[in-house]
């Protein structure tokens, strides 16, 4: 990476202010593969100034030249893709095939759902006499995370350039070398000097001073509840915006009617995929107390099947977690579930078999898992499931809401109109019925503690828009 040690504000590559440095670890050798520059005060000051003075120009762009800029984006992202996939697997530690096939296709795929979304997008409305205009919300500060770097990067730029607002981004320290990958992108497409700046730094530094900073209009972050929650007060004082994309843990209901070879085999694939490193993972298995032990023996074989091992090895199911720190928080977890006399299916403390190096976790199950249990309450981030027993389809829905999440859900049923009435009555913004997928021109956000706002295709406009209502604007002329 030759910007490894550099910014990229006002269209420049730049030296930093400081002297701060942090190591990028690869999970799976934990070994140094780069090392990055830390921003301070005054380097985000530097790169706000920058986006301020761009807003005023940017935000005055036709839709036409925004369209043609996001065009200009996906044609030259396309044509890197494979160094984004290596990118992401050196920084994080995404087996090769996830790495190539979902997360580097991910930036893609948010491109080109903002780019379909801004030619159809309807800015203004017309009320009685009123002009209602929705108009870009200024200067935006984006915080991204480490587990899916490249589509958090990409859900929150492709809008906030499709709206005509100017940003500054601290992507994660842990993972920060696809976001330097993707500033080469922008400048290469020519996005005008100062509508994307991009400052490496920590939270505390670089995090807290964009959330307090007076000249940014409004912050988008996705990480951990607790950080944004200290994002949120931060942002208080001067009444910005704040759009929240937080924690889960999203339950999967089995009903009684649904296929269990088939929907545990999928729930189970679907929770360990990213090393368990999904916001909005399926960790919690609802299924009816009298098949526990059949859940349990399914699970337990299909887990045999999820291969921990190095990412560019051929038969890697799922890589290392991200760092040390994590590792060391799921082992505790993993613990705490042992202790707390939930069953363990399979695997359990320490790295897999045969792995002595790298942040590798075990594919864990636990079966007979209660409400009140720490592993059915707290977000692990890892490869780890917990299987819940409900007495009925009711109870199976208060176990589902019984949490200060509410980010997804997943419903399998042989009905899909019972499927339905269950999906109705989840508290979360996200709920998947029969293992349907994703959709990037569908909203994705969550409830409670997961967060506000909503990312993704038209519905991740609105938190990078303001509305003004102009009065008298269709009256008679006199």
């Amino acid at each position: 990476m030759s910007h490894e040690k550099q910014f990229y504000i006002n269209g420049q590559w730049v030296e930093p202010k400081g002297d701060r440095t942090v190591d990028v670890i690869n999970p799976a050798t934990e070994e140094v593969v780069a090392t990055i520059a830390l921003g301070n005060e005054e380097d985000v000051n530097i790169a706000v100034a920058a986006a301020r003075k761009a807003f005023d120009t940017y935000s005055q762009t036709s839709r036409e030249e925004r369209i043609a800029l996001l065009e200009r984006i996906l044609e030259i992202y396309q044509r890197r893709s494979e160094e984004f996939a290596q990118a992401i697997s050196l920084e994080m530690g995404a087996p090769a095939k996830l790495s190539k096939y979902a997360q580097a296709p991910s930036g893609t795929g948010h491109f080109a759902a903002a780019l379909k979304a801004l030619k159809e997008f309807e800015f203004e409305e017309r009320i009685g006499n009123t002009l209602v205009v929705k108009e870009p919300v200024g200067v935006c500060g984006l915080i991204t995370p480490w587990n899916w770097p490249i589509n958090q990067l990409a859900c929150k730029i492709a809008p906030a350039l499709a709206t005509g607002c100017t940003m500054v981004l601290k992507p994660s320290e842990v993972a920060p070398l696809s976001a330097l990958l993707l500033a080469e992108v922008l400048d290469e497409a020519g996005v005008p000097a100062g509508v994307f700046n991009l400052v490496n730094g920590d939270g505390p530094t670089v995090g807290s001073t964009m959330s307090a900073h007076p000249d940014i209009d409004m912050m988008s972050f996705t990480g951990s509840t607790g950080a944004g929650r200290q994002v949120m007060k931060n942002g208080a004082e001067t009444i910005k915006r704040v759009a929240l994309e937080l924690g889960g843990k999203s339950a999967n209901i089995l009903l009684d009617d649904a296929n269990f070879e088939k929907t545990v085999a999928h729930g189970v694939m679907s929770c360990m995929n990213n090393s368990g490193q999904s916001c909005n993972a399926p960790t919690r298995l609802l299924v009816p107390n009298s098949r526990m032990d059949e859940v349990a023996a399914i699970a337990k074989a299909v887990a045999a099947k999820v291969k921990a091992g190095a990412p560019d090895a051929p038969d890697t199911t799922i890589g290392p977690v991200v760092s040390k720190a994590q590792w060391s928080k799921i082992q505790e977890l993993i613990t705490k579930g042992i202790e707390e006399g939930a069953n363990l299916v399979v695997g359990g403390t320490g790295r897999p078999e045969g792995l002595d190096k790298g942040y590798y976790v075990q594919p864990t199950i636990f079966s007979h898992v209660t409400t009140d249990m720490t592993i059915a309450r707290e977000e692990i981030f890892g490869p780890v499931l917990s299987i819940i027993g409900y007495e009925n389809e009711e109870d199976a829905i208060r176990i589902a809401n019984d949490t200060r999440y509410g980010l997804s859900g997943y419903v399998s049923s042989a009905e899909l109109d019972r499927a339905r009435n269950v999906a109705r009555q989840i508290r979360t913004g996200m709920v998947h019925l029969n293992g349907a997928p994703l959709d990037n021109n569908a909203p994705f956000g969550g409830y409670k503690e997961s967060g506000n706002g909503r990312e993704w295709g038209h519905y991740g406009f609105e938190d990078f828009l303001e509305v003004k209502s102009i009065f008298g604007y269709y009256a008679e002329k006199k």
